[in-house]
């Protein structure tokens, strides 16, 4: 098991690390499991779509509405 000292690194390292955590899972994507939840949800999205009911936004919308919600 990995030790990071998270409380001693700066937003900037967490980010970083972040960043570089993302790219190896996404290297080795095809080994990640996928719940059966989550192909609910994107069988749902598709079928919205499908059918035209889907709401899309942009992401700077997506951003202030996800904002005011958490806030």
């Amino acid at each position: 098991m990995v030790s990071i000292p998270i409380e001693e690194m700066t937003i900037e390292e967490k980010l970083q690390t972040m960043e570089a955590l993302w790219a190896d899972l996404c290297r080795h994507e095809k080994t990640l499991p996928v719940y059966q939840w989550q192909k609910d949800v994107l069988d749902e999205r598709t079928r919205l779509i499908e059918e035209g009911n889907a709401r899309f936004i942009d992401w700077e919308q997506a951003k202030t509405e996800i904002a005011d919600e958490t806030s």
